[in-house]
């Protein structure tokens, strides 16, 4: 009786092998069709780089520059099967950026060609003296980095210390949503571009800040097999978890249901707060990656400690704060720095020389995802004998009110030779002028 039990057994198992391996086959096609499409797609799309040059008197607080994202930068409509499905279409992104080229700090917006009037119009709408124009790639000149070249590169990715509901220290802690006097001002953006004019000539500092619009950004819902929500509906489950050990459920007398009060110690109201508050604003799903590149014989180590720290100050112990990973120094494996060769060190820092030429945190390509750290398709030691490691990217969603903390201009009290400023006012003729 238990051997024709389980024969039968073997013989269901045997059947379904057939079904299970045409599934998985139709799997891996469909992955491999989806990301073809999608990079084809991709390849099409003509970029450009639009510096921005700050007015002399920046008078607005980063406020005007949450409205200049919310207004240019964020759009969410419905995609088709056949636009998402057979010509691979795909949100687009984009590369807010600060970089000191010997010492001369500029901000940089790399966007789609189709969007070039619309950034325009918007940046002059919150700040009208400012001057928006077309330049060419600045990553286009440092070449190849290897063994006896003149260049040599540094680079790292960032990632939050803690899940995105937790928010970093905004531009309100500082108290510049009151617009004080300028000589009160207490700017967190100021040590970066202090620090970026500090370096000399031969050396490059480059900050990539890489956004799109938050709706790609999914969360597997718990008890489902396909189910997901969004980062709002994750902060909320935070906010609850945090808050359980506080929570009290009582019998509501009325309905006969349940109701839930909190009562959060004093300590933990201000996160809970915080928390709150960052999910009443828009958010980006964001990706933030620091080189510095530098002449071989100039390249100091210590520019390269010292570009670790440059957002401490948007840290907040009891919320959240920035962390480096993913260092072209093996970041992914510390203790095996010893075993990687030269060869393979440089192959790390082409890679981000690349990825960030490329502004790549979304649809990567496919080795990336075959030979990185995660999803452990080719795990250490296998995967580096192919190619080297980095962690998979990690993105995370940043509100309006963060990104404007991070990426705003400075006003006035900062007085940095290197920060290039519109110097002269523009203004309309007068009205009364003779024909």
């Amino acid at each position: 009786m238990i051997n024709s039990i389980l024969g039968a057994i073997g013989h269901f198992i045997l059947g379904l092998l057939p079904l299970v391996g045409t599934a998985l086959l139709f799997y891996v096609a469909w992955t491999f069709w989806v990301h073809y499409i999608q990079q084809n797609f991709i390849s099409g799309i003509t970029w450009v780089i639009l510096e921005v040059v700050p007015p002399r008197d920046v008078l607005r607080s980063p406020k005007a520059m949450e409205l200049f994202f919310t207004n240019a930068l964020y759009h969410k409509s419905s995609k088709g099967g056949m636009e998402e499905y057979w010509q691979g279409a795909v949100w687009f992104w984009y590369s807010l950026e600060i970089v000191s080229i010997d010492g001369q700090v500029h901000f940089y917006v790399r966007c789609p060609s189709r969007l070039k009037s619309l950034i325009e119009t918007q940046m002059y709408a919150q700040y009208p003296q400012a001057q928006v124009k077309e330049v060419e790639d600045y990553t286009l000149a440092v070449p190849e980095i290897k063994k006896g070249s003149d260049w040599n590169l540094w680079g790292a990715e960032f990632k939050l210390d803690r899940p995105e509901a937790f928010p970093i220290k905004t531009y309100v802690e500082f108290g510049l949503d009151d617009d004080p006097k300028e000589e009160y001002k207490i700017d967190p953006l100021s040590p970066v571009i202090e620090f970026f004019s500090s370096i000399g000539k031969g050396e490059q500092f480059w900050l990539q800040i890489v956004i799109r619009a938050d709706h790609e950004k999914k969360f597997h819902t718990h008890g489902t097999w396909f189910g997901h929500h969004d980062w709002v509906t994750e902060s909320q489950k935070d906010m609850e978890k945090i808050s359980e050990p506080y929570t009290k459920v009582g019998q509501r007398k009325d309905t006969g249901g349940f109701s839930h009060e909190v009562r959060a110690p004093d300590w933990l109201k201000p996160v809970l707060e915080a928390m709150t508050l960052k999910t009443t604003k828009l958010g980006f799903e964001t990706g933030i990656r620091l080189c510095y590149v530098a002449k071989r014989e100039i390249f100091s180590q210590n520019r390269r400690r010292d570009s670790r720290l440059i957002f401490r100050q948007y840290a907040m112990p009891n919320s959240n704060q920035f962390v480096r990973f993913n260092g072209t120094q093996m970041d992914a494996y510390p203790w095996a720095t010893a075993l990687m060769s030269e060869k393979k060190v440089d192959t790390l820092r082409n890679r981000m020389l690349h990825e960030y030429r490329e502004r790549a945190f979304f649809h990567v390509p496919m080795r990336h995802h075959i030979f990185s750290h995660q999803p452990y398709f080719l795990p250490w030691p296998i995967s580096p004998l192919f190619f080297p490691n980095f962690s998979h990217h990690d993105t995370f969603i940043l509100n309006t009110e963060e990104l404007a903390t991070i990426w705003h201009f400075p006003g006035q009290i900062l007085k940095v030779p290197g920060l290039e400023r519109v110097e002269s006012k523009e203004a309309s003729p007068p009205t009364n002028l003779p024909t």
